[in-house]
């Protein structure tokens, strides 16, 4: 039996034989016991000689943050011998950790051993939606086949030897350092700064803000005066630590077998001739350069070549159509735009420099031309003389980078100066232009990578994110280099040429931080676990998920089956505009909920408002906000401040609007809900669309689901689901119903779908993001308005889509 405190709350688990007389011993035991009369639940495991006992004594008090009552647990064995009476062992706040070290470190720890033999076979329900200011319901997290979990307080322990070697080993510790992050924020972020090499201090200021539109422009600075560059001090700085010789990026081609390394002395070398060959073009501090590469080396290279000559780079994903690109360029107005001619990604060939050459055409057409397209040539995709080609415009790089000095002086920038454009699109409208400045951003990024992943110098990283998004920004690049950690970068598909390449690339480079979406994840546990278990992955040691909100049961499998009930998961909250990690685990310091984001990093302050914009407190869901700045912060959007300012401050004044929902449970732990603009109101039943999709994906035959809404005649909006079933399980009438009552049962039947739509698959780009836009056109039966499908993964997908819309 385990005791656990969790905020002044008190649980008891107890998994015994089958016996009436030991029951007995446990109802007479508490009866007497510093409980007293408080209510408990004794359940009996229907596939197992166990039951479940569960006693609690309710707390009242608000939690908006961590406090030490709950982040200090108290785990004590109760043992019990049938020949002896049940003993009771009370263990006090000071020994609290220790006695939960020695519970939980143990291989028969029940809330330990999370493993089940069919990992699809989860149940999460919430009797109610956690949609708008009030209680949210409990989240039972149950594994058939094995003893129940308890409910919302599930929680997955760090083990002893993972705490003692973490950055942050315990919630004291993180306590000691988040509270110091608020109460202190310039001497918190400035000590944090002063591990990066500056050539001149910062001013007397570490940070000046205003996020109140009420009061003025909005503006954010941190760092202002102090001079730095942030290619040299992701490499030279490294390597005048004596690091020259470690590898830097380890190269992992589309074909296996096809692979190369670089170091970081080799790394700088070819940074440099590359920014060489810009400055000689006329590439300036300040002036722009677009990136339109697939994950190869040259992809970090080009990145690192912009920030060394203070350059701004504006990555796009090599996935987006001649149009999008083309709506970039004309925005950001670049002086050089860097493509390479094609890329394999998987059994395809995607012809990257035919998407330039329309994509130039669109933007002459629109008064901005550009004299120069720097090409790499990829021969493994195809080879220079089936290449269509301008003279005087294009230019191989093999031919004209190399010869360039492998040394370049830094241009030394201002913190506040720009590092970098990203532009996100909406469904509709002019792609945003998020910018974001160098010094920050540097410390920012550097700062979360190294304690939300527990980072160790002997660590192999592996995040599957494209640098044409955020995360291959924050988290393939910047973040891992300014910490000197060698670094997978990965060319081709996931499940190329099957499903277990991930792991394969895993075991051959060693790999011990694996960092990815949840897409994937799904995706993956879709195909089965033999194509995990066949790999050893005993190098990995921490799991990280980005990108949205992972459902509990995908949580469980990547722990349980990717991670052996071994790695903790960083599942990070945070966004393109927020640059680093706003909410997320620290692996080691405390336990986790399976599919919660947890708890706030140093420096961030998570606020849940009202649609009025007021503050609430304790157990509760709204709208996510953020008050105060933090160093890595966007600064504007390109060109266009207003556009900034309304909308991100202007919905709820004195705070940075997410744009997500959220719940806080009673611990104080953090559970996002998904994007608010994915709500759907039903009856005036406001219903978040990760919810169906949570309960959906429970069903056992379930592999995946996206929901929409329509409109509905009658309720205002419809709930519409897309379906994917696991492998070899066909479409019923009997199945579609057991769906539905699925969500009926887990949520209510005011969130039942109105329509299940059988999907063999869903439209992703190649990064795994679901196009939700494309979705609706076809929920709304608007197939002739389905707009560019170009970054889709699978293009096909959307036929079969179509062609199964009255099925």
């Amino acid at each position: 039996m385990a005791l656990v405190c969790l905020n002044n709350n008190i649980y008891y688990d107890y998994y015994t034989p089958t016996n009436t007389i030991i029951i007995n011993n446990i109802r007479s035991a508490i009866n007497t016991s510093t409980c007293g009369d408080s209510p408990f639940r004794i359940f009996r495991d229907p596939k197992s000689t166990h039951y479940h006992f569960q006693s609690l004594v309710n707390s009242t008090k608000p939690l908006n943050h961590p406090t030490p009552s709950f982040l200090i647990h108290c785990a004590s064995r109760f043992y019990h011998h049938r020949n002896h009476p049940l003993s009771v062992s009370h263990r006090f706040p000071g020994r609290r950790r220790a006695a939960m070290e020695h519970d939980l470190g143990s291989a028969n720890s029940p809330t330990k051993c999370l493993k089940t033999s069919n990992n699809l076979r989860h149940v999460e329900s919430m009797s109610t939606l956690p949609s708008g200011a009030g209680r949210i319901s409990r989240l039972n997290a149950v594994i058939l086949g094995e003893s129940l979990a308890s409910e919302e307080d599930d929680l997955v322990f760090p083990s002893e030897a993972f705490s003692k070697q973490a950055h942050v080993p315990s919630p004291q510790k993180y306590l000691e350092m988040y509270t110091r992050s608020i109460q202190d924020p310039a001497g918190f972020w400035a000590d944090m700064a002063s591990e990066f090499s500056w050539k001149e201090r910062w001013g007397p200021h570490v940070y000046s803000e205003n996020l109140d539109v009420r009061k003025g422009n909005i503006s954010i600075e941190w760092f202002k005066g102090g001079i730095t560059n942030i290619c040299y001090n992701s490499l030279d700085r490294i390597i005048d630590s004596g690091h020259g010789d470690k590898v830097a990026i380890l190269w992992e081609g589309n074909e296996p077998g096809v692979d190369s390394t670089l170091t970081y002395n080799q790394l700088l070398a070819r940074v440099c001739q590359l920014a060489n060959y810009l400055k000689d073009v006329g590439v300036r501090k300040g002036d722009t350069v677009v990136i339109y590469l697939p994950m190869l080396m040259e992809l970090p290279i080009a990145m690192l070549a912009c920030s060394r000559i203070g350059a701004v780079h504006s990555v796009v994903f090599a996935g987006f159509s001649a149009e999008s690109l083309a709506q970039r360029i004309i925005d950001c107005k670049p002086k050089v735009v860097i493509t390479c001619n094609a890329v394999r990604r998987g059994s395809k060939v995607i012809y990257l420099k035919d998407i330039v050459d329309d994509a130039l055409a669109e933007s002459a057409r629109n008064g901005i031309r550009l004299d120069i397209c720097l090409t790499y040539e990829n021969e493994s995709a195809v080879n220079r003389e089936y290449t269509k080609w301008q003279e005087g415009r294009d230019i191989w790089w093999q031919d004209i980078v190399p010869k360039y000095p492998t040394t370049c002086a830094v241009e030394w920038v201002d913190a506040e100066d720009p590092l970098f454009l990203l532009y996100t699109s909406g469904s509709t409208g002019k792609p945003k232009g998020v910018l974001h400045t160098t010094g920050g951003y540097m410390v920012y990024t550097a700062t979360t990578f190294k304690y939300a992943f527990d980072y160790k110098p002997s660590d192999v990283y592996w995040c599957t994110a494209d640098c044409g998004w955020i995360t291959g920004h924050s988290y393939v690049t910047y973040g891992p280099l300014l910490n000197g950690a060698t670094i997978v970068v990965y060319e081709g598909a996931p499940n190329y040429p099957n499903a277990s390449r991930c792991w394969d690339i895993v075991d051959k480079y060693k790999v011990s931080i694996f960092y990815t979406a949840p897409t994937l994840v799904r995706s993956l546990m879709r195909e089965g676990d033999q194509y995990v278990t066949c790999n050893s992955r005993k190098s990995l040691r921490v799991l990280g998920s980005v990108g949205e909100p992972i459902n509990p049961s995908a949580w469980r499998w990547f722990f349980n089956v990717i991670g052996e009930a071994r790695c903790p998961i960083s599942d990070t909250w945070w966004q393109t505009e927020t640059g680093g990690f706003m909410i997320t685990p620290l692996p080691g310091a405390w336990p986790q909920k399976p599919g919660s984001a947890t708890f706030p990093f140093f420096g961030i302050q998570p606020v849940i408002v009202d649609e009025k914009g007021a503050e609430i407190e304790g157990e509760c869901s709204g709208y996510l906000c953020v008050k105060s700045s933090w160093p890595g912060a966007f600064r504007t959007l390109y060109g266009d401040h207003e556009r900034f300012e309304t909308t991100y401050f202007s919905a709820f004044p004195g705070y940075y609007f997410s744009g997500d929902g959220c719940s806080r449970d009673k611990d104080g732990y953090y559970w996002l809900t998904g994007r608010v603009d994915d709500v759907i109101n039903v009856s005036g039943h406001r219903i978040g669309t990760a919810e169906v999709e949570s309960a959906l994906v429970s069903h056992p035959q379930c592999a995946e689901a996206a929901v929409v809404g329509v409109e509905h005649e009658v309720k205002g909006q419809g709930i519409y689901a897309f379906v994917t079933l696991v492998e070899g399980v066909p479409y019923t009438e009997d199945l579609r119903r057991s769906l539905i009552m699925m969500v009926r049962n887990q949520i209510g039947a005011f969130a039942a779908p109105d329509k299940i739509h059988w999907a063999p698959g869903l439209p992703k780009t190649r990064s795994g993001k679901i196009m939700r836009r494309i979705l609706r056109k076809i929920a709304s039966r608007q197939f002739d308005e389905l707009g560019d499908t170009s970054t889709l993964a699978d293009p096909s997908v959307v036929d079969q889509l179509t062609k199964l819309a009255d099925c």
